[in-house]
């Protein structure tokens, strides 16, 4: 069902772009007026995405912590286990940072079809976008009001706040700390539910918006969204390839094996694009043909599913660097390593969400930590369906490496 939902929507992208770009070409006076009416509706649509990204990042966030808090608590373990997951992530991010601008220079956006898609995009309501002094940058962190830096959609600062309101909430005692965490996990969910529904109208909310789009920028945009989705999914690609090193950097697995018994693991995400659902091949895997100790992969392979996606920073960071690009904003290193930390926390909050919904959850964040607008979001998950995939084998591949490495790291290893 998923699947089939994916397809409408990049299918109704495909129709707005086409029917958009013929308008622009040979539509009369009455076509255009129509279509303007049409382009509205994309607007209310992807307003009412934006509505729901503060409230969803902040409680999320909230609740993550606190449940990180509490894995690391449940022994040892499972705090090795985060350890690595903390380094992976960081490492991650870093590549993904670093891969995105290479391929960006390797193959450069094309400036003219940039601005007719974000004019499109935005319905013709794009300010003009410029970097931040890192010294404006760093005051926006800490603001004095946090309602009213949410009222401006200053999302970093939520996010920050929201880290350390999370951990602040981890001191308290148990009833208070349940009782809170409860309440943003029960905020979550329900804002979760809330992007749902608009999700339901996403092939209409896609079809109006890609409609500005084609008569903004042609059949042009077509190539652009290709050559967005190919770099991110080049980006996850590539990065996965590290995780190979890592393992076989241990020794005790070699690089042939590790690849060998992974591969079918990496087939099933390939064809169901779920971390969960591939859990108990990943079991299998694991203990059968990894030799991993059964407690091990009953211990770390939940937990991981539970709060690692290794691709999260690296196709979340891969997005936002390409949209800089589409902007044509050049992001100080500030703003790159605060970008890293963003792409950390929401990778682990956003866990367990659609994919659609962590698409608009975690790059939001992270697009405000390098000061870009979110207008052509709406757009692009309409392609994301290729980057999943790509996103799905990586988080999987992570997830057996990191119990392969934790087995290893085991003294008492049998």
């Amino acid at each position: 069902m998923r699947q089939r939902r994916h397809w409408i929507v990049l299918g109704a992208l495909a129709l707005g772009i086409s029917l958009g770009a013929w308008i622009d070409q040979s539509g009369g006076e009455f076509a255009h007026s129509i279509a303007s009416g049409i382009e509205a509706i994309g607007t209310l649509w992807l307003n009412a995405l934006r509505m729901t990204v503060g409230p969803l990042v902040f409680s999320m966030l909230v609740a993550a912590v606190a449940s990180v808090s509490d894995a690391m608590a449940t022994g040892r373990l499972a705090s090795r286990a985060i350890g690595w997951f903390t380094f992976l992530l960081f490492v991650a991010g870093t590549l993904a940072v670093l891969l995105t601008q290479g391929l960006l220079a390797l193959w450069p956006v094309d400036r003219t079809t940039a601005d007719a898609f974000i004019a499109g995009a935005s319905q013709g309501n794009a300010g003009v976008v410029t970097s931040l002094r890192w010294t404006d940058w760093l005051q926006q962190l800490l603001p004095p009001n946090i309602i009213a830096a949410a009222a401006d959609n200053a999302i970093l600062a939520l996010v920050v706040f929201a880290i350390l309101f999370g951990f602040a909430a981890t001191k308290l005692p148990p009833p208070q700390r349940n009782a809170l965490t409860g309440f943003f996990g029960a905020m979550a969910e329900a804002m979760v539910v809330m992007v749902h529904w608009v999700l339901l109208v996403a092939p209409v909310g896609v079809f109006a918006l890609a409609l500005g789009v084609g008569r903004q920028a042609g059949f042009g945009a077509a190539g652009l969204l290709v050559q967005y989705a190919t770099t991110v999914a080049a980006v996850i690609a590539i990065a996965t390839l590290f995780i190979y090193i890592v393992v076989a950097a241990r020794g005790r697995v070699s690089v042939g094996t590790f690849a060998r018994e992974v591969a079918p693991v990496q087939v099933v995400a390939a064809s169901t694009q779920s971390s969960l659902a591939t859990l108990p091949v990943m079991i299998e895997c694991a203990r059968e043909r990894l030799g991993v100790s059964p407690r091990i992969a009953s211990l770390v392979l939940p937990l991981a599913v539970a709060v690692f996606r290794y691709t999260s920073p690296l196709g979340n960071l891969a997005v936002c660097f390409f949209i800089a690009a589409m902007y044509g904003i050049e992001p100080h290193v500030l703003q790159m390593i605060g970008a890293i930390f963003v792409a950390f926390a929401v990778s682990v909050g956003s866990v367990g969400l659609p994919g659609q919904v962590s698409f608009i959850a975690s790059v939001a964040p992270i697009c405000a930590a390098l000061g870009l607008p979110v207008d052509v979001l709406g757009i692009l998950v309409a392609v994301e369906i290729l980057p999943d995939i790509f996103r799905t084998i990586g988080n999987v591949t992570a997830d057996v490496a990191v119990t392969v490495l934790v087995d290893e790291s085991e003294p008492t290893h049998g």
